[in-house]
């Protein structure tokens, strides 16, 4: 893993956060995205290189609302910058670790992402993120 991309932070009214953080750090997000295959409305703040993602649940059946319901609002995963991810799931896998897919898929801020379970990393949700081509 390179370095830290982003930091995940599960939040119930993404339009109420995204004033929070603009407060908090001088600055609106620099992109708002849905991501409509899994059920998400996305923003990301960048804070010295690294970025935040604020995530909002925009269907009752989305992991974010099912995290929200069990654990309330905060954080919810750190994602790290792979150069490929396909590679990193055969390398991490073969070291024991488990994913919650087989297959990366399209995330936000142009990303292919795969998560990692979080039994297995102290119960912190993992995520793999690679820069999409083209």
């Amino acid at each position: 893993m390179e370095k830290l991309e982003h930091i995940g932070i599960a939040v119930k009214n993404l339009q109420k956060s995204n004033e929070l953080f603009e407060k908090l750090l001088g600055k609106p997000p620099y992109k708002t995205e849905d991501v409509e295959r899994e059920g998400v409305r996305t923003s990301f703040f960048d804070v010295g290189g690294i970025k935040i993602e604020l995530i909002e649940a925009t269907r009752a059946n989305s992991p974010i609302a099912k995290f929200l319901e069990t654990r309330g609002e905060g954080l919810h995963h750190l994602a790290f910058a792979v150069d490929s991810v396909k590679e990193s799931i055969e390398e991490l896998s073969n070291k024991e670790f488990r994913m919650l897919s087989d297959e990366a898929k399209p995330g936000a801020d142009n990303k292919m992402i795969v998560f990692m379970h979080p039994k297995g990393t102290n119960n912190v949700l993992v995520e793999l993120c690679e820069e999409r081509k083209g």
